[in-house]
């Protein structure tokens, strides 16, 4: 019963980020933004939302090992399985902005995020800063947009079909629903994992990294797979960068912020498996300026290999 309530708190978890991301894009246009601040803005966030909530749930109940497990294990399956499937299904082409800024930037802060684990805890003030980081982030990555929108670069952004002639009531409400099933999903989530866990002796990390972090990323696995269905290579792999920053920065510093975050559960293998498969993303992205199918099928199978190696650990 507790495997089935995963498996139904993942739909969910869907499901809400659905509704917020369709309620706050409509209402965000109706205010006067543009579809590419919506879809840097918005969209980008309210996908990411089911991380972020579970993380807090955790930290707020004193589990740092699903919160911090739950960053990890996301962006390792963000990279090696979103990633990689999409390209598997249309290779993914990429263009100067993604090379000169967005890679770098992604595997500069895979780099240096974990370096806030070597003391043993992700503190308030280290979660502070990485809350400022994704705020800097964010404006940067607007004007920049706009810089490039103005110099006649096209830009490609996941904004769902909207109808300017409902009312901004019916936003609000598709915004306070999709929160409000984010909050029960998450915990729902949360608890039955626990359950879990303690039932077959597997450790809150483990759990954080591999069940809890796939289920979390469902909205950026369905937005990237239809994006990569639709040869919209933009959308699928800004999926996966956009998302892959705000997990290191909003969520693991929001985390942080709520409640100290122990980072003892996590093996420094779970770190080198990050910055591992961030790493062989940067190379397949610059040769030939797309990523394969057979280089998509390098990155999935660097997560089998990488949950063969660390479920018995």
């Amino acid at each position: 019963m507790a495997i089935l309530l995963i498996l139904a708190s993942c739909g969910f978890l869907f499901l809400g980020a659905e509704l917020l991301v369709r309620g706050g894009s409509s209402l965000a246009l109706k205010l006067g933004l543009t579809p590419l601040v919506i879809g840097l803005t918005v969209v980008a966030y309210g996908t990411s939302t089911p991380e972020l909530l579970v993380s807090l749930k955790s930290a707020f109940a004193g589990r740092s090992d699903i919160a911090i497990g739950n960053v990890v294990g996301s962006n390792i399956f963000n990279i090696a399985v979103i990633l990689g499937i999409s390209a598997m299904v249309y290779p993914i082409k990429t263009n100067l902005q993604v090379l000169k800024w967005d890679a770098p930037v992604v595997l500069l802060a895979t780099l240096l995020t974990p370096l806030t684990f070597l003391d043993g805890v992700v503190s308030a003030t280290e979660g502070a800063v990485l809350l400022t980081l994704a705020v800097a982030y964010t404006i940067w990555a607007v004007r920049m947009a706009k810089r490039d929108e103005k110099l006649g670069h096209e830009a490609h952004v996941d904004v769902p079909e909207i109808r300017l002639k409902r009312s901004p009531l019916g936003d609000l409400v598709k915004i306070a629903g999709g929160m409000a099933v984010l909050m029960l999903a998450s915990r729902l989530l949360v608890d039955n994992a626990v359950f879990v866990a303690k039932t077959f002796g597997l450790s809150d990390t483990v759990i954080g990294l591999t069940i809890i972090a796939a289920g979390t990323s469902m909205p950026e696995l369905a937005t990237s797979l239809v994006a990569a269905c639709r040869g919209q290579s933009d959308i699928a792999l800004g999926n996966v960068l956009g998302s892959s920053l705000f997990n290191l920065f909003f969520v693991l510093g929001g985390a942080a912020v709520i409640s100290p975050i122990s980072t003892s559960g996590l093996q420094a293998f779970d770190v080198y498996a990050l910055i591992g498969v961030t790493t062989l993303m940067v190379p397949f992205l610059i040769t030939g300026q797309r990523v394969n199918r057979f280089e998509g099928g390098i990155l999935f199978a660097s997560y089998i290999a990488y949950v063969v190696v660390m479920w018995p650990k």
